[in-house]
């Protein structure tokens, strides 16, 4: 019997195993129930990606806040239903854009495979090519995830590294999702194209500590040139402001100069230079070719995009990416 049972434990641990196996995200993981999937996500993207292409910079955001909350699941392109509201009306989130361009890729993929491919999958396909389309960096998308069927503002609205926050809170963010320094300094070169809201830095300019309220870490004559000529008042809240200015669409590294200027937009730029470890990573990433950078920028990308994934029978496939299966 002692014998019987040990037997039963190491079978069911070997299926356990192979269970867990068989979950675990893969290449081409649509190649035999719907082989046209990734070209049709990546056939949209490059034909309507050039005409818009600040939507790069929003699904690559996108992609990172969904991740950073329950997981790459697409819980943030959930509506609100009875009761609860969802990650998208979080305050990161509520300028996010580009949720109709998702909905689209996902109905022709629902035409050409019926509850196939899900709306995780979807979002993170679209973040990499729609980066590849505007001469950004290539990164490998092992496919398989599932969506998730909770939405919720609040995990949002703690989960997610705010553009106020300094080093010490955004790498406990990070390490929260499994992602360390490296990754932070990485990640946060994403921040080399797309646009920004006054409200997400203008307390740099007008409510920090240094003359005229304007931050004594932002270089002055950049502060002062967006007081003049970009948010001209605290309260403006329709202005969008380059995160890279001059260089806004294309994937390079000014960001990372910007920085050694002290010329970052947001607080969590300059927090980058408060640690000799992030700031050698930057240097470094200076001092190497642009292909360095990318490569680099590839490995995190692909290490975020497995966060806390859903796989095998958890979570469902959606229908319609905002909301769950009735």
């Amino acid at each position: 019997m002692a014998g019987t049972g040990f037997l039963g434990i190491v079978v069911l641990g070997l299926l356990a195993i192979i269970g867990s196996t068989n979950a675990q995200l893969q290449m081409d993981f649509y190649a035999k129930s719907c082989p046209k999937a990734e070209k049709i996500v990546k056939d949209y993207v490059n034909k309507h990606i050039p005409n818009a292409p600040s939507l790069a910079a929003s699904f690559i955001r996108m992609h990172f806040h969904d991740c950073f909350v329950r997981g790459c699941d697409a819980s943030l392109l959930l509506n609100a239903t009875s009761g609860q509201s969802p990650e998208k009306n979080a305050i990161p989130n509520q300028t996010l854009r580009g949720f109709d361009f998702i909905d689209r890729v996902k109905s022709l993929l629902e035409a050409e495979c019926p509850g196939v491919v899900s709306c995780a999958d979807i979002l993170t396909l679209i973040a990499r090519d729609s980066v590849v389309v505007i001469g950004g960096p290539f990164w490998n998308v092992p496919t398989g995830r599932r969506d998730g069927v909770i939405s919720n503002v609040s995990e949002a609205n703690a989960n997610i590294p705010s553009p106020f926050s300094n080093f010490t809170t955004l790498l406990r963010l990070f390490n929260n999702q499994g992602l360390d320094t490296k990754d932070l300094v990485l990640l946060s070169g994403a921040h080399t194209i797309g646009l920004s809201h006054c409200p997400a830095f203008s307390r740099r300019l007008y409510n920090s500590s240094g003359p005229g309220g304007v931050d004594p870490t932002l270089d002055s004559e950049y502060a002062a040139n967006l007081k003049a000529k970009k948010c001209r008042t605290p309260n403006d809240n329709t202005t969008k402001v380059g995160m890279d200015p001059g260089s806004r669409n294309t994937f390079d590294l000014s960001y990372y100069t910007l920085l050694t200027k002290r010329r970052g937009l947001f607080n969590s730029d300059a927090a980058l230079t408060t640690t000799s470890t992030s700031l050698a990573l930057i240097n470094q990433l200076l001092s190497n070719p642009l292909k360095f950078f990318y490569a680099e920028f590839a490995q995190s990308m692909e290490k975020m995009g497995r966060i806390n994934v859903k796989t095998g029978s958890e979570g469902e496939i959606r229908k319609q990416c905002a909301f769950v299966n009735s």
